[in-house]
C-alpha cells in the first residue's frame, strides 16, 4: 500500500512539476498591459516566410511530390483537410506560371480531391489563389488553396469566394 502511494505521489510531483514548467513558458508569452494581457506569438522575432521563400526552402507536410508542382496540408488551415498546391518554380503570380506548371497543379488538385475525399469527406470545395498582398497574399510565391466545405460550416454559403468582398458576397437572383 504504501509503495502505491508512493508512485502516485512521485507521478503528482511530475505532473505539477510539468505544469510549472508550462507556466514558466506561458509567463514567458504574456505580457502585462495596462488594464489588459496581450498575448505574445512569440518574443523571438517572427521568421519572414519570404525572405527565404518558406515553400523553396522548407516545405512542410508535404503530401504529393510531382516534378513541377507539390502539395501540403495549409499550416493554418480553415477547415479540415484544407491543402496547397505549390510549384516549385518561384514565382508570385498565378499568370506567371507556364502552361505545363498549370497542367501540373490541375493535376495535384485533383488528386488531393480524391485524398480529402477519402479522409475528410467534405460536401464541397473552394480552390482559389490570392495574387498580390492587397487580395490577401502573404506568402509571394503562388499557391492554389483547396478548401474543404462542410454542411453548416458558415451560416449562408451562398456566394462562396465572393465573401472576400463581404459586402458582395450575397446577392439575390
Amino acid at each position: 500500500m504504501k509503495i502505491v502511494k508512493l508512485e502516485i505521489f512521485l507521478a503528482a510531483i511530475k505532473y505539477s512539476n510539468l505544469l510549472a514548467q508550462r507556466v514558466i513558458w506561458l509567463r514567458k508569452k504574456v505580457r502585462t498591459k495596462n488594464k489588459g494581457i496581450e498575448v505574445l506569438a512569440s518574443e523571438e522575432k517572427k521568421r519572414d516566410p519570404n525572405n527565404p521563400c518558406l515553400f523553396c526552402t522548407d516545405p512542410q507536410g508535404v503530401s504529393l511530390d510531382g516534378e513541377l508542382a507539390y502539395s501540403a496540408r495549409d499550416t493554418y488551415g480553415v477547415s479540415p483537410g484544407h491543402t496547397l498546391v505549390i510549384p516549385k518554380r518561384h514565382v508570385a503570380s498565378f499568370f506567371e506560371l507556364t502552361p505545363e506548371e498549370v497542367a501540373a497543379c490541375m493535376e495535384l488538385i485533383n488528386e488531393e480531391k480524391k485524398l480529402i475525399d477519402d479522409e475528410f469527406k467534405p460536401d464541397g470545395y473552394n480552390i482559389g489563389v490570392n495574387i498580390g498582398p492587397v487580395a490577401g497574399q502573404s506568402i509571394l510565391h503562388v499557391h492554389i488553396h483547396i478548401i474543404p466545405r462542410y454542411k453548416g460550416d458558415v451560416e449562408n454559403p451562398q456566394g462562396g469566394v465572393r465573401h472576400v468582398i463581404p459586402k458582395k458576397a450575397h446577392y439575390k437572383r
